[in-house]
């Protein structure tokens, strides 16, 4: 019978490809930059066309789209003198505490395509969709917040990475899971990978499209009113959430 499927598909140049991607999805917990060369590199695919496509399905996602919306760098000290509990003293009080950078993404404004200003706006918004989902913006969390995305707009180079999640995983792991494991023990199973996963995507998919929230002119608003005007049900205990870290709860008390 031979494997007349996979070489359809399985030729050197593709095989190549995806093992560069594969080579980047497992450095991506390590380093940003890996996950930003990921996505960057299916801007080209089937997979950002269909991403492209959800998004101009909806009206105000194809305007932000057409209007390719950047607005003001975060300034965290600005935001710090927000008011209290807003969303954007919340980012500023959670970003401070972990010493990270807002600025992380690849800045540019001559985007040649949709894929790069899509790539952009993923990136620059993503630790406040952390701060919105509740997700934690360690590796409890990270598959969580990444799949809030690939379920509302099938975004590529974090899908890729949910599936490289379950690959990892299911050659890596040597224990089963069970719920008397330590949460650094439980995020190396499968298990864990499908329950972050599948709870991500069906935040996203109950949520309000959030792609074309320019969140920049509007970060005074209290978070708990931005959550209840796009129907997040925020994760506000238990490991996967960044509300559960005491440096954190500190924070923002």
């Amino acid at each position: 019978m031979g494997f007349k499927y996979i070489n359809q598909i399985a030729n050197p140049d593709n095989l190549q490809e995806f093992l560069t991607l594969v080579d980047l999805a497992a450095g991506a917990g390590q380093n940003v930059n890996n996950a930003i060369d990921l996505s960057q590199k299916l801007h080209e695919t089937a997979p950002m066309k269909v991403c492209l496509q959800i998004l101009n399905q909806d009206a105000d996602c194809a305007q932000m789209l057409k209007e390719r919306y950047i607005g003001p760098y975060f300034d965290l000290e600005t935001m710090l003198k927000m008011p209290k509990g807003s969303l954007g003293w919340t980012y500023a009080k959670v970003l401070s505490a972990l010493g990270y950078d807002p600025q992380f993404y690849r800045s540019t404004e001559n985007f040649k395509t949709d894929a790069d200003y899509v790539t952009f706006r993923v990136f620059k918004t993503h630790d406040l969709h952390h701060i919105l989902t509740g997700y934690s913006l360690d590796d409890l969390g990270e598959l969580g917040v990444l799949s809030v995305s690939v379920g509302q707009f099938a975004y590529p180079g974090f899908t890729f990475l949910d599936l490289m999640s379950f690959l990892f995983r299911f050659f890596k792991n040597d224990q089963a899971y069970n719920k008397n494991m330590t949460p650094q023990e439980q995020v190396k199973t499968l298990n864990y990978a499908f329950k972050l996963v599948s709870a991500g995507i069906d935040m996203g998919q109950a949520a309000k499209p959030l792609f074309p929230v320019k969140w920049e002119e509007n970060l005074e608003r209290p978070l708990e009113e931005w959550r209840e005007m796009l129907n997040i049900k925020p994760v506000l205990d238990g490991p996967y959430s960044w509300y559960t870290r005491k440096e954190l709860q500190a924070a923002i008390a």
